[in-house]
């Protein structure tokens, strides 16, 4: 059984369940990407990202069961940045990517049950007629129209999905504007949410600080992360974290997930991450960068 799993499910789900968050609702944010069967032999659980249609569904039932309505981000992110508390029994659904199979597979079973989610665009990958990312079928501009008049909400997923904090500054910007840019443009309206594509570079400061200037400059309200966790009233809108969902996500740990019990992966993910960021060669090419861009403002 894997690890993350069982300390979730038999340790830190009880453990959650007999303290109290003082009155003040946590809201998690579910990262999905894929609703395929493609059973992505030969990758760890942990990395998963496929969701199979019919654990998808069983997913939205359960949220049911328990009684959770859905929001969109920029619905949380006004929550959030306005200090307001969160509401009880409340989730956020969202998928990354732009795959096709958000329109055949997902959004006929958010439709059955009244919900909405957030879908974020890599926008090189989503054109007129239809392109693949990483081998899968993404969406069309027509199909993310329809989707939207639906009430599907969308965002920024970059341009051409790159680790960020390995590009040069020039790049960064670029990817961050022109993806928000294009959107508005297919849409015909205002798009403020972004989410990083990859793991979110937490242990690296100056540049998570100029990310979330940019953000800021570029017209983005919020920015949604990989670090894992639920969202409570006060968090910094522009690191917004996420529960990944996947199609091993039985009905106990899913739930675990919900309630507060997987939270406690936060911290060794945190750790794996300053660890990594102290390799040699990790982080120098941005990191130089936004060094520089800190040094001609000061």
């Amino acid at each position: 059984m894997r690890p993350d799993r069982l300390l979730s499910t038999a340790l830190f789900h009880p453990l959650h369940r007999l303290r109290s968050d003082g009155g003040k609702p946590r809201l998690p944010i579910l990262m999905y990407h894929s609703v395929s069967a493609d059973p992505e032999r030969g990758v760890a659980a942990y990395y998963k990202v496929n969701i199979g249609p019919a654990v998808f569904r069983r997913h939205l039932r359960q949220l049911v069961e328990a009684g959770y309505r859905t929001m969109d981000v920029a619905g949380l992110a006004r929550l959030v940045g306005g200090g307001e508390p969160l509401p009880p029994k409340t989730v956020v659904i969202t998928f990354d990517d732009g795959f096709r199979n958000i329109y055949t597979e997902a959004f006929p079973v958010l439709q059955e049950h009244r919900f909405t989610a957030t879908v974020f665009l890599p926008t090189a990958f989503i054109q007129g007629e239809r392109r693949c990312f990483n081998g899968t079928e993404c969406l069309t501009w027509d199909e993310v129209r329809q989707l939207r008049k639906a009430g599907v909400e969308f965002g920024s997923h970059s341009v051409s999905h790159p680790e960020l904090v390995e590009a040069a500054w020039k790049e960064v910007e670029r990817e961050v504007r022109d993806s928000r840019a294009e959107i508005e443009q297919q849409l015909g309206e205002a798009v403020t949410t972004f989410a990083y594509p990859y793991a979110f570079p937490q242990a690296n400061r100056p540049f998570a600080k100029a990310l979330r200037n940019l953000l800021i400059e570029a017209g983005y309200s919020c920015c949604v992360t990989t670090e894992i966790g639920r969202v409570k009233a006060g968090d910094d809108p522009y690191r917004l974290k996420r529960l990944p969902a996947n199609g091993l996500d039985d009905p106990a740990f899913f739930q675990a997930k919900l309630e507060g019990g997987y939270d406690w992966l936060a911290w060794p993910q945190g750790m794996v991450k300053k660890f990594k960021q102290g390799m040699p060669g990790r982080g120098k090419g941005t990191h130089a960068a936004v060094q520089v861009k800190h040094a001609a403002a000061d």
